[in-house]
């Protein structure tokens, strides 16, 4: 496996946001709300529990351990 480089800046929130978006569109996740606050409330499954993610970094990082995920559940099954 590729190590990912090191980012040269934090995630914004159009960042995150995106990110989170293609998620939900994919169906990888239920749900992803920006608060007011900036934080987000994701949630995996419709009656799962809701996740508290503290900022743009965290749903990058989530997103990067869903693809992560993704892509070695489908590597294996080839």
């Amino acid at each position: 496996m590729i190590p990912r480089p090191a980012r040269s800046s934090e995630p914004t929130s159009a960042e995150a946001g995106a990110w989170a978006d293609v998620l939900v569109r994919c169906r990888l996740l239920h749900s992803a709300v920006l608060t007011p606050t900036g934080q987000w409330l994701v949630q995996d499954q419709p009656d799962g529990p809701v996740q508290v993610l503290t900022g743009p970094a965290d749903v990058v990082e989530l997103a990067a351990t869903i693809q992560h995920r993704f892509r070695s559940t489908r590597t294996d099954s080839r």
